[in-house]
């Protein structure tokens, strides 16, 4: 009994040193990320304020010009620190796996984390620029486009987290397949419904012309394709 108990112990004190460590780096990351946070709220923004009659946004708080970028450094802080936050999960559990599984875990860390940055960046420089043109041409006679730089901060974080989770397509069909939870045939025969429910999603986020909605559709279906030929090498 005490033999379980001082090895709990053990597990826990790692635990917390990795979850430490993973903290500090967040923390640094941070405090670099505040000293520019007005410029990196000036890129953010960028997609939209070439689009912008006044070319400005405005802030309808007093205190928003300050909390606004303090948000948005801690929140690309907690994203630029993922990576790093899975690999010490990766080593806290890995001496618990088999070889194999240290062997697969690795490379699903770091495609998933490739594919959600890469998400991101097809949100910012793909959908942005087409999302931003139409909102900005289709306001009403008399009214000026001068969105609050909360709102869109929270707009357009959602949207780089939605588009981040959608790329991570291959690597949740990859695993399902390899967990038995859903054979890759099921997969195959579904492809009709995912290629409709890209061109939904196109529909969805992108202006109401079939060029954009087509460039938003065709790198979701392909990510469906990619995740069934990936899903023919997984094994149970």
């Amino acid at each position: 009994m005490s033999g379980s108990k001082s090895e709990a112990l053990h597990f826990l004190i790692e635990l917390r040193s990795r979850l430490l460590r993973s903290v500090v780096v967040l923390f640094v990351i941070f405090a670099v990320l505040l000293y520019f946070a007005n410029h990196l709220y000036t890129w953010l923004a960028f997609p939209l304020l070439r689009f912008l009659p006044e070319g400005h946004l405005i802030a309808t708080q007093i205190v928003s010009p300050f909390f606004v970028p303090f948000k948005l450094a801690f929140m690309a802080s907690l994203l630029l620190t993922m990576p790093v936050f899975l690999y010490q999960l990766w080593a806290f559990i890995a001496p618990a796996l088999y070889g194999h599984e240290r062997r697969m875990l690795w490379p699903f860390l770091l495609t998933s984390s490739f594919l959600f940055y890469a998400g991101m960046a097809f949100a910012y420089f793909i959908i942005f620029p087409m999302l931003f043109r139409f909102l900005a041409n289709v306001a009403p006679a008399g009214v000026v486009l001068s969105p609050d730089i909360g709102e869109y901060l929270d707009f357009t974080m959602k949207l780089l987290l939605v588009f981040g989770a959608l790329f991570e397509i291959p690597v949740v069909m990859v695993l399902l397949v390899s967990a038995g939870i859903v054979p890759r045939e099921r997969f195959v025969k579904m492809r009709s419904y995912a290629i409709v429910g890209a061109f939904v999603l196109g529909m969805f986020f992108a202006p109401p012309d079939v060029l954009s909605q087509t460039i938003l559709a065709v790198p979701i279906w392909m990510l469906y394709e990619i995740g069934i030929f990936m899903s023919r090498f997984s094994k149970k």
